[in-house]
């Protein structure tokens, strides 16, 4: 059985080919991608055992995104074979000024249509060690936020540890109760969180005073937030955020920090100019996280590791981080040169 086990959901991702605009061309090149799906592939190509938990419809879609998973050697024994359409999103890649740009299509999607009970995680979860989910499964309809209560009670339960990025989006959230209302709940129940300045306050209402949009961040800042969130959440062991100081949608500097109640750690700065694709960052930033807090000595190890596996990960396309553990260890011991591997 699988050691690391994520839920959620994935969708089928339609992108124009370079920096063109949506519909500028009749071309779209289709891959697969999705937060917790991601995390799965990253941590299944670093080579741990991960399963991906989720519903999809029994089609060729669906067929296709199962094959796709399978190639990273992600176990999708799991998935709830249902409904009658897989999500799409559409993602338009941004250049210099113009930023890039995400389109959903994922009204009554298969996941959508989850309600608690379709899951045994006592089943899923025999053998595993640590569950990770988002804030974006719940913020779908009132089932998907049921049954993600559901499966991390069920891990707490059943002694995995429990990590979610909080993952705050403004055009989901549209079924009922508010995010603040539905996270505060699940974050109960959360070992690692995951999150930036805006998803604290949207989702657990915890504020701080950043100006994301400055292109520079105080660090400082940071440790308050983790603070606060510690403080209001006692069984939230560590607080990783991501530090994205975007310059243009080709150049970010990107860092990340990691937070104890008695501890604050920062990781080197990487300048990522020529961004190929920064979606996934994210989750290569959690999937890293993961894998160092579970495989590397000490905490800033960790986070050294995270912050150079996202780094790595704006260089390559699709959702999916393609990298090795070795490319992101060698990256975080200082080997940023680009040189041709022989």
């Amino acid at each position: 059985m699988a050691e690391y086990v994520t839920f959620g959901e994935i969708m089928l991702r339609l992108t124009p080919p370079g920096n063109e605009m949506i519909l500028q061309t009749p071309a779209f090149i289709a891959t697969f991608g999705g937060a917790e799906a991601n995390v799965a592939a990253a941590l299944a190509n670093y080579g741990e055992d991960a399963a991906f938990v989720t519903a999809a419809p029994a089609n060729p879609i669906g067929d296709a995104m199962i094959a796709e998973l399978r190639k990273f050697g992600v176990c999708t024994r799991h998935i709830k074979r249902s409904g009658d359409r897989l999500g799409i999103y559409f993602a338009e890649t941004g250049t210099n000024m113009r930023p890039s740009k995400v389109i959903y299509d994922r009204a009554h999607s298969a996941i959508a249509e989850v309600k608690p009970g379709d899951f045994d995680w006592g089943a899923i979860f025999d053998g595993a060690k640590w569950f990770h989910t988002t804030g974006i499964t719940p913020a779908i309809a009132a089932g998907t936020a049921e049954a993600v209560l559901e499966a991390v009670k069920a891990a707490r339960r059943l002694g995995l540890t429990v990590s979610c990025d909080l993952n705050y989006r403004r055009k989901l959230w549209k079924w009922g109760r508010t995010p603040k209302e539905v996270m505060s709940e699940i974050a109960s129940y959360i070992d690692v969180m995951i999150a930036n300045e805006e998803d604290c306050q949207k989702c657990l209402g915890v504020e701080l005073d950043v100006d994301v949009a400055s292109g520079r961040l105080d660090v400082s800042k940071y440790e308050e937030l983790a603070g606060k969130v510690t403080a209001a959440f006692p069984n939230v062991r560590y607080l990783a955020v991501s530090l994205r100081e975007s310059v243009s949608a080709d150049w970010n500097n990107w860092s990340v920090v990691l937070a104890s109640r008695d501890s604050f750690h920062v990781s080197k700065k990487y300048e990522i100019r020529d961004i190929v694709d920064r979606i996934g960052g994210g989750d290569s930033f959690g999937s890293g996280l993961i894998w160092g807090l579970n495989n590397l000595d000490g905490l800033q190890a960790a986070v050294e590791f995270a912050a150079a596996a996202s780094a790595l990960k704006h260089t390559v396309y699709g959702d999916f981080n393609r990298v090795k553990a070795e490319d992101v260890m060698s990256l975080a011991g200082g080997d940023a040169s680009g040189r041709v591997q022989r």
